[in-house]
């Protein structure tokens, strides 16, 4: 349960925190998802600082930050470090479908998405 809570309070933070940028940064480049790309950035960065500094922290910490907090913040930061440990592992073909996978699989269920919510 205290798992749970964890990820729970920092995935709640760090949606707050993914609301907080993708606002102050909405409409500084026209229609352009600067918000959106800041926070994965953003994410990102902050993941390869966790991974690696929290590397040997106690596990509540790391759920509470990696998972909850930039889970919650952003899901492409936990896309990016796991594409890397891939690539880290000489794994260079599945790190490929990953990431060919992710973002056209990705890009094609939310068509779907929008089109059985009613969007043409």
């Amino acid at each position: 349960m205290t798992k749970l809570l964890l990820v729970f309070v920092g995935g709640g933070l760090g949606a707050v925190s993914r609301f907080l940028v993708t606002t102050a940064l909405a409409g500084k480049l026209g229609n352009f998802p600067l918000g959106t790309l800041a926070a994965n950035l953003i994410g990102s960065l902050l993941m390869g600082l966790v991974v690696g500094i929290l590397a040997d922290r106690a596990d509540s910490v790391r759920l509470f930050v990696a998972v909850g907090f930039l889970g919650g913040f952003t899901t492409f930061s936990s896309f990016s470090a796991e594409t890397l440990a891939l690539i880290q592992n000489g794994q260079l073909f599945a790190a490929a479908i990953n990431v060919i996978v992710s973002v056209a699989a990705g890009l094609v269920a939310c068509a779907i998405g929008l089109k059985l919510g009613g969007v043409q």
